[in-house]
């Protein structure tokens, strides 16, 4: 019999003050409507929290929602915060270069299989097929610098 899996909400893992702060940087960096920028930011809170609860699991987030991945990393007082909050530690993002093999849609099968198996919902117009050009580092990439 599977267990069934409590849903989970990304709002709920940021204060409110962050998440807004963050969906008017995405709007802004990226030109998204509020619309677009909050749904960026949602898979991007369900992305990171999922690979610091999944170190087993090869993660990187599809091209769309990287781009929520970086507006979050650059704001670093807020990225810190969140990271100490859900990690105990903080989460490092390192891009990869097109001659390196990062899995690919393995990966990202992978990764959204992860974030489903966590709670949250995805949005699959955000996880397209597209190849993944970073993965969380210290959360079961190959190429992971030591700790």
């Amino acid at each position: 019999m599977a267990t069934a899996v409590q849903t989970r909400e990304p709002r709920t893992c940021v204060i409110p003050e962050v998440w807004e702060r963050e969906v008017r940087l995405i709007m802004r960096d990226h030109d998204m409507d509020r619309e677009l920028a909050e749904r960026t930011f949602g898979q991007t809170v369900a992305y990171l929290v999922t690979s610091a609860e999944r170190s087993d699991v090869d993660m990187g987030p599809a091209r769309r929602v990287d781009l929520g991945v970086h507006t979050f990393v650059l704001d670093s007082i807020n990225y810190t915060d969140f990271c100490l909050m859900v990690a105990g530690r903080y989460i490092h993002h390192v891009p990869h270069l097109p001659e390196q093999n990062t899995g690919g849609p393995y990966v990202l099968r992978d990764t959204v299989e992860a974030i489903k198996a966590a709670g949250f919902a995805i949005d699959h117009e955000l996880w397209d097929a597209t190849e993944s050009d970073c993965s969380q580092c210290h959360a079961g990439c190959s190429d992971s610098p030591a700790t």
